[in-house]
C-alpha cells in the first residue's frame, strides 16, 4: 500500500470500536480516540470490511486474504468522504496482515483488530472542469468549501462526459485532470479536462454471433437511426426494443473503438437467444370463490422474426358456492417491429365460458390490432374485435353478435410491477361497439389509477391506493351485453364480499350487472423483515342502474381485513383474511385470499 496512505496525520486521529464475529474470530475497527466519527462514517466502514463479514466457516487463509484486501477497501471508503490521509492497521492476533506472508498463512487466527486512523477531511479549494457542453449539470457538491469526495469527482467528469455525448459526440473522454492536495490547509484543488471529440452519426448495426432470430429483423426491431446524429437515448431504446420480445435473454450494443472516416459509429448487438418454448402454471383458492387454475404454453421467435405464439387455459369457480366453474382458452400472436419499431402486431382469439350466479354466457371473441410503445413507461393499443356469444340471464335468452374497437392505454411509473415500493400506475379504456340481434351498441368505458409512497418508520411501510371506474352507456341495462357489465365483490374488487355479489336488483330475486362502477383500496404494507410482510387494507365498491352515478340508483358495500405476504423470487405470495363491514346483506363473514402477486 503507498505511504500516503498510512501517513499518520496528527491532527484529527479518531476512533470507532465496532465488535463483530466472523465465526470464533472476534473482529474489531478501533481508533485513537472514543466516538470521533459519525455513524455515517461508522456505517461507511462497517460496510466496506470484508474480514467484518466473514462467516463461521472462514478459515486462517480466508481471514488473511479478507484482511490484507481490506486495507484498500478501508482508504477508498475513507476516500469517498474526503478523508485523503488515512492510516489503516490491521493486527491478526498482533501481527500486522500486511507483512504475513499469504502463502503461510498462521495456522489459527483468534482476533482481528483494525485501527483507523481518517486523518483530516478535505475540501475542495479550486474546482474547474472544461470545456462543458451547453446546458451541462455540474453536480453543486464539485465546488469550493464543499467536501472533497471523490465520488463527487466522479459524477462531476461524469455529467462532463456525458453533456457532450447527449448532443453527439460519442467518444467524450477525460482529456486529463490534476488534483493537488494540501494537507497543512485541508483543501484540494481538482481540475478536470474534457476532450469532446467530434460530432458523429450512426452507422451500421452488424449482429456478432448467429442467433435464431433473421439478422433483417434484428435491425427492424432495434431501429438503429442510421444516418442520424449519435444519440445515448437511441442506443437505450434500441436495447429495450431487443429485449422487450422475449426473444432473447441478454441484449448488448456496442459501439466500436474508432469511428469511421465519414464520421459515422457502427455498432455490434451481442445478442443471446431465449430458448423457444416456455410453459407456466398458476393458482389461486379463496374461500367461497373455490379455485381458479391457469396455464400457458409459449412459443417465442416463433417463425424467425422474433414473433410469439401464446396459448392461455383457466378453470376458476372449482368449488365455489356462487354461480358454476368458468371455463376458458385463449391464443395470441405477437409479431414486433411490424409498422415501425416500436409498433407490434398482435391478432387473438378466446373462447369462453361464464357461469355467474347473474348470468350464463357462452363467447367467441376475435380481435386484430397494434400496440404502440410511446416510451419505456407508456403504450397504446388499438384493435377491430368481434364477438359472438349466447347469454341467459334476468332478461331471458339471448343470441348476439357486436363489433368493437377497443382502445386501451396504460403509464406505468411503478418501481416494481410485482411488488412496488414506490410509483404511479394509469390505465384506461375507450371501447365503441355496434349490437347486431338482441343487444344495442353504445361506448363502454373503465379507468384505474394506483399510487404507492413507502415511508422509513419503525419498519418500512409501503402506503398503497387504488381507484377504479366504469360506464357503459348508450345501451340500456336489458339491452347491454351481460359481460360488458359490471359487478363488485371478491379479490379484484372488494375482499369481505363474494364475487360479483353486488349487482343491481331487479326485485324477484334477479339481478344484473350495472352500467356504472366505482372502486376504493387501500392498503398499509408493513415489511417485517427481508421475507415477512404484513398488510391491513379496506376496499369499497359501488354498483349503479345508470351510467352516471346520481347517488339513489346504486349500492355500496365494502371490506376490510389483514393479510399476510411472503417475498419469493417470482413476487410475493398473497394471504388475505377479509370481513364484510358494509352493503346488502351478506352472510359470508370470514373470507380467505390466497395468490402471487400484490393485491394491486
Amino acid at each position: 500500500m503507498p505511504r500516503s496512505f498510512l501517513r499518520l496525520c496528527a491532527a484529527g486521529i479518531t476512533a470507532l470500536w465496532m465488535p463483530l464475529v466472523a465465526g470464533a474470530v472476534e473482529v474489531s475497527v478501533r481508533g485513537a480516540s472514543e466516538g470521533a466519527l459519525s455513524q455515517g462514517q461508522a456505517d461507511s466502514l462497517r460496510a466496506a470490511s470484508l474480514t467484518a463479514t466473514l462467516g463461521a466457516a472462514a478459515t486462517p487463509g480466508d481471514i488473511l486474504a479478507a484482511a490484507q484486501a481490506d486495507y484498500g477497501r478501508l482508504v477508498a471508503a475513507l476516500y469517498a468522504e474526503g478523508y485523503y490521509g488515512p492510516v489503516v492497521r490491521i493486527a491478526l492476533d498482533g501481527r500486522e496482515a500486511g507483512a504475513i506472508d499469504p502463502v503461510r498463512p498462521p495456522s489459527r487466527v483468534q482476533s482481528v483488530v483494525i485501527t483507523v486512523a481518517p486523518g483530516p477531511q478535505f475540501r475542495f479549494g479550486t474546482t474547474r472542469i472544461a470545456p462543458l457542453a451547453e446546458d451541462t449539470v455540474v453536480p453543486p457538491a464539485f465546488a469550493s468549501d464543499e467536501i472533497a469526495r471523490v465520488t463527487v469527482l466522479r459524477e462531476a467528469a461524469s455529467a462532463g462526459v456525458d453533456g457532450w455525448r447527449a448532443l453527439g459526440h460519442a467518444k467524450a473522454a477525460i482529456g486529463g485532470q490534476t488534483l493537488r492536495a494540501v494537507h497543512g490547509a485541508g483543501r484540494l484543488d481538482a481540475d478536470i479536462t474534457l476532450a469532446p471529440g467530434p460530432q458523429l452519426r450512426f452507422g451500421a448495426l452488424g449482429v456478432e454471433a448467429p442467433s435464431a432470430v433473421r439478422t433483417e429483423r434484428i435491425l427492424a426491431i432495434a431501429g438503429l437511426p442510421v444516418g442520424a446524429v449519435y444519440s445515448p437515448q437511441d442506443v437505450r431504446r434500441a436495447s429495450t426494443r431487443l429485449r422487450r420480445t422475449g426473444a432473447f435473454s441478454s441484449v448488448v450494443l456496442r459501439e466500436a473503438e474508432v469511428a469511421n472516416p465519414d464520421g459515422t459509429l457502427d455498432f455490434s448487438a451481442a445478442l443471446v437467444d431465449q430458448p423457444p418454448r416456455r410453459f407456466g402454471a398458476g393458482g389461486e383458492v379463496a374461500s367461497l370463490d373455490g379455485v381458479t387454475l391457469s396455464g400457458y404454453w409459449l412459443h417465442r421467435n416463433f417463425t424467425g422474426a422474433a414473433d410469439r405464439l401464446r396459448f392461455d387455459a383457466e378453470i376458476a369457480g372449482i368449488g365455489g358456492t356462487r354461480g358454476g366453474t368458468d371455463y376458458s382458452v385463449a391464443t395470441r400472436y405477437t409479431r414486433p417491429a411490424t409498422r415501425n419499431a416500436d409498433t407490434d402486431l398482435f391478432v387473438e382469439a378466446e373462447i369462453a365460458r361464464e357461469d355467474e350466479e347473474a348470468f350464463t354466457q357462452d363467447v367467441l371473441t376475435f380481435g386484430i390490432g397494434y400496440t404502440r410503445y410511446v416510451s419505456e413507461a407508456v403504450e397504446i393499443s388499438v384493435a377491430i374485435g368481434l364477438e359472438a356469444a349466447e347469454t341467459t340471464d334476468a332478461f331471458g335468452t339471448r343470441d348476439y353478435v357486436i363489433l368493437a374497437l377497443p382502445l386501451e392505454g396504460t403509464a406505468d411509473y411503478r418501481d416494481d410491477a410485482r411488488d412496488p415500493l414506490r410509483g404511479l400506475y394509469v390505465g384506461a379504456s375507450v371501447m365503441p361497439f355496434t349490437g347486431v340481434g338482441s343487444v344495442d351498441g353504445g361506448l363502454h368505458v373503465t379507468g384505474d389509477v394506483r399510487g404507492y409512497v413507502t415511508r422509513d418508520l419503525a419498519r418500512p411501510v409501503t402506503f398503497a391506493a387504488r381507484a377504479q371506474v366504469g360506464a357503459l352507456m348508450g345501451a340500456s341495462l336489458d339491452r347491454a351485453p351481460s359481460g360488458l357489465l359490471f359487478f363488485s365483490g371478491g379479490g379484484g374488487t372488494v375482499r369481505g364480499h363474494s364475487y360479483q355479489s353486488l349487482a343491481v336488483d331487479l326485485g324477484g330475486g334477479q339481478s344484473a350487472g350495472g352500467r356504472s362502477f366505482l372502486g376504493l383500496s387501500a392498503e398499509a404494507r408493513v415489511r417485517w423483515n427481508e421475507t415477512i410482510g404484513i398488510v391491513g387494507f379496506a376496499d369499497a365498491g359501488y354498483i349503479g342502474r345508470e351510467s352516471v352515478p346520481n347517488g339513489s340508483d346504486g349500492e355500496w358495500h365494502s371490506g376490510a381485513g389483514l393479510g399476510l405476504r411472503y417475498a419469493t423470487g417470482i413476487g410475493p405470495i398473497r394471504v388475505d383474511l377479509a370481513l364484510p363491514v358494509t352493503g346488502p346483506e351478506d352472510e359470508t363473514g370470514l373470507q380467505f385470499y390466497i395468490g402471487i402477486g400484490q393485491a394491486f
